[in-house]
């Protein structure tokens, strides 16, 4: 059996973005047939809300959309288990400075707007304190696909899987 490819995504409190990001991917990937090809985590840089489930609405939105979030919990990053991700995912630069100041950088750390053509670069804005969390998760729903597209590529999960 090939190692499946592994993805990371990281906020701030992991109970808006990062676990949108999670939901949201889980099902792009189970919907493909490829849940046993890749693997899906998210956590936080910070310990405000551990063990929280995601933000009241995060969930009406996940909700709203017929996404599950299932199991997901606020949880800390843990450096050493996160440099074994395929790809990391941050949704700013913020956290792309945390994740550095942890010793995990490199190429295999993105945000998610990098696989948005048109959108490199820019950043998912933090709903929890500006609000719009329909539109953020739009943002994240079209990012996603594009790094799921980009996986399905890059490693040639094509192969043998009806789309």
């Amino acid at each position: 059996m090939q190692k499946k490819v592994s993805v990371l995504f990281v906020c701030l409190g992991n109970i808006c973005r990062s676990p949108t990001a999670e939901a949201v991917f889980r099902a792009k990937v189970e919907e493909a047939g490829l849940a046993d090809r890749i693997a899906v985590d998210s956590c936080a840089l910070g310990r405000w809300n551990l063990g929280q489930r995601p933000h009241p609405e995060t969930r009406r939105v996940l909700d709203a959309h017929g996404i599950s979030y299932d199991g997901i919990r606020a949880k800390l990053i843990d450096p050493k288990r996160a440099k074994t991700f395929d790809y990391i995912v941050a949704m700013d630069r913020s956290n792309l400075e945390g994740l550095a100041r942890l010793g995990i950088d490199g190429e295999r750390v993105h945000l998610l707007t990098d696989f948005i053509p048109g959108r490199e670069g820019e950043e998912v804005p933090d709903p929890y304190y500006y609000g719009n969390f329909e539109g953020v998760y739009e943002l994240i729903a079209e990012g996603v696909q594009g790094l799921l597209d980009h996986i399905r590529s890059a490693h040639g999960l094509d192969r043998g899987v009806s789309q």
